[in-house]
């Protein structure tokens, strides 16, 4: 008879920033410093179907000498902490049983809910399993800077649950930007603790700034987390005083019909099941969200690409590893940074866009009915944009 597995305390951070914020930036800088002879895993929440975050870092991780490589895990098609407690319990026990790692990070997605998020890792289950460490947010200054992000409740969310923000493209601040935004966290949460994270770029100027940079993100790796252990203090309370059952729900989308199939993508084991070229479309959460996976012999025209990715409606983020005349290129596009970097030949190329539906932040606190959200739905002709990226193939 094969006998269970029992795990416990396994540190455990969780990284949560808002849409754009930079996570993946801080997420590569904590890898970095994990030693070589550890095995660590990470668990990457993706608010769309297709998986491009976790293709990125295991490619990066397959570059390294280290023997005891990052195990990756995907769950994409919906927040985890928003549907119910199940998709990220099954997530997290096939990474400790599957690869019995010594540390798990988690990366949500942007349009996560923090504050569900640490109740559902606050559960009973997980408190002799898992060793919550610091739970460590990304914001953006040049997103802070701007209205609609500052006062939008779910950008203030991951600053009010978190015990380190970390702030990073904050060089266009002022002195009077930089008190004002200090000001703005302190009536947030006045315990957290700020990192001001380094510039990418490493030149002899910033070399030691970096170093001392990723020093004080690293040890957030070993620091409590405070946020947490007062939630486990009130669930605790809560579960002397009733008795609560988990409800299975079905964790299944329901996706606007599509020119070709839907196929889930939750596992990394069905990605060679796809019939490419391959495409969905739905809305979420008043976000519009597309993806494409096409054949690695597919090339796109790489100038071209970019301007058809530019003139698409009110977008508010687009990642994509993609085959193109300037060679495999990796990108990532937030409405205040566009970055593009060459990558390694990959399995196939995939692309994935968020766009703002039509119910933007100036209604995100009213109600809106079926057939709102539908009209803001097929406000886009998506067999029209099909038929664009497919005439940039060469």
């Amino acid at each position: 008879m094969k006998t269970s597995i029992v795990f416990q305390n396994i540190p455990c951070t969780l990284v949560t920033g808002f849409l754009g914020a930079g996570k993946t930036t801080v997420i590569n800088q904590l890898l970095a410093t994990k030693p070589t002879a550890e095995r660590w895993a990470l668990l990457i929440n993706e608010f769309g179907r297709i998986g491009i975050d976790g293709l990125l870092l295991a490619s990066s991780q397959d570059n390294t000498d280290d023997k005891n490589s990052i195990a990756i895990r995907e769950v994409s098609g919906g927040c985890i902490c928003c549907t119910s407690q199940l998709p990220l319990q099954i997530a997290i026990s096939r990474l400790l049983s599957e690869h019995h790692p010594q540390r798990l990070l988690i990366e949500p997605t942007g349009l996560a809910h923090p504050r569900e998020l640490i109740h559902q890792l606050s559960a009973p289950h997980w408190q002799t399993a898992l060793k919550m460490q610091a739970v460590i947010t990304v914001l953006s200054a040049v997103q802070w800077q701007q209205d609609k992000y500052r006062n939008h409740d779910g950008f203030q969310a991951h600053v009010r649950d978190a015990d380190v923000l970390v702030i990073n493209r904050y060089a266009q601040l002022d002195d009077g930007e930089t008190q004002a935004l200090k000001a703005w966290i302190t009536k947030l949460n006045t315990q957290i603790t700020v990192i001001w994270a380094a510039p990418i770029q490493t030149t002899p100027d910033n070399d030691n700034t970096l170093n001392a940079h990723l020093s004080e993100l690293s040890i957030q790796l070993t620091e409590p987390s405070h946020v947490i252990a007062q939630q486990r203090m009130v669930s605790i309370a809560h579960s002397r005083r009733s008795s609560v059952s988990l409800q299975p729900i079905s964790t299944s989308l329901s996706p606007t019909a599509l020119s070709h199939p839907l196929q889930a993508n939750d596992d990394a084991q069905s990605d060679s099941d796809l019939e490419q070229p391959y495409r969905y479309h739905e809305e979420q959460q008043d976000m519009l969200l597309a993806g494409w996976r096409l054949p690695a012999h597919y090339v796109l025209k790489a100038d071209d690409l970019q301007d058809w990715l530019l003139r698409l409606p009110s977008w508010q983020r687009i990642k994509g590893v993609v085959h193109t005349s300037d060679g495999w290129l990796q990108i990532n596009f937030t409405p205040d940074s566009l970055t593009t970097s060459t990558i390694s030949t990959q399995t196939d190329s995939r692309l994935e866009i968020i766009l703002q539906s039509d119910n933007d932040n100036q209604t995100q606190d009213t109600t809106i009915d079926n057939n709102q959200a539908h009209n803001a739905s097929s406000a886009i002709d998506w067999e029209a944009r099909d038929c664009e990226l497919m005439a940039l193939v060469i």
